[in-house]
């Protein structure tokens, strides 16, 4: 509170930012008293600490590193891994003597920049910036629970759920250099979408019907439906293909993560 009273001297806003920070937190259904940090995901969380890390930023800057920072998730930038591990261990130091802040030393390390990630993204030769590993894995669980086969839920709906869903994503994933990954992540999920709704069909006669519906020759058709595949494999079969084209899914009004990553870009 004293380095944010240094910004600001309305008391009232001082005295709602220090209730903010003293309220308690749920925790497996208990509300539990906080003493110290500030509530994660909270939308006062990146602006205090925006305020808190500024005199990290001018320490840093001082010495002539080369940063980026966003919050509390910052990546100092030396020629070396020797500097890196010097630099490292004399952060800590500052932050631990200076700020009074704990590291998070399991998301902490000293590595080659194609190997770390930030914000999502992952820094390439050249300046260019890819996807992270982590979020292409972030981007499936999602879409997993999504088109979940089990749920019980209208395909439409599941339609509108992806589409605001995966218009976000790569809106936010724009300036990342990946249109081979979108391509593959388009064919997957319309993979799973195929395999949702089959599942939705059940019967061998109601998924003759639908491919029928769908102009699936009636002996392609009928030999799909009598298959003892599963599901999954089943969404790969010619036929699913056929009816289930790309066409078909932009009739549904289905987003295309790379064909909206194309319109994207400046």
């Amino acid at each position: 509170m004293a380095r944010l009273a240094r910004h600001g001297t309305d008391k009232r806003l001082l005295r709602i930012v220090r209730r903010f920070l003293e309220a308690g937190m749920m925790w497996d259904g208990v509300c539990v008293r906080r003493y110290e940090g500030t509530p994660q995901g909270g939308p006062l969380s990146p602006l205090l600490a925006n305020l808190l890390l500024d005199d990290l930023d001018q320490e840093l800057e001082r010495r002539g590193h080369c940063i980026c920072r966003y919050a509390d998730d910052c990546n100092i930038y030396v020629k070396t891994q020797v500097a890196g591990e010097r630099v490292l261990a004399s952060i800590i130091t500052f932050l631990k003597e200076r700020l009074h802040l704990r590291v998070n030393r399991s998301k902490s390390a000293v590595a080659f920049v194609e190997e770390r990630q930030f914000l999502g993204y992952r820094l390439l030769r050249g300046g260019r910036l890819g996807l992270a590993p982590r979020s292409i894995q972030r981007i499936k669980q999602r879409i997993r629970a999504i088109t979940r086969r089990n749920r019980g839920v209208a395909f439409e709906r599941i339609i509108r759920e992806l589409n605001s869903f995966l218009t976000g994503w790569v809106t936010y994933f724009r300036y990342a250099e990946c249109r081979t990954w979108l391509q593959r992540l388009d064919e997957w999920i319309r993979r799973k979408l195929r395999c949702y709704r089959l599942k939705q069909c059940k019967r061998p006669k109601a998924i003759f019907n639908f491919l029928r519906q769908l102009g699936v020759p009636r002996w392609s058709a009928r030999e799909l439906a009598g298959t003892g595949r599963s599901w999954w494999r089943k969404s790969r079969c010619p036929q699913a293909h056929q009816a289930m084209n790309k066409a078909w899914f932009d009739s549904l009004g289905l987003v295309s993560l790379f064909q909206r990553y194309v319109r994207l870009q400046p």
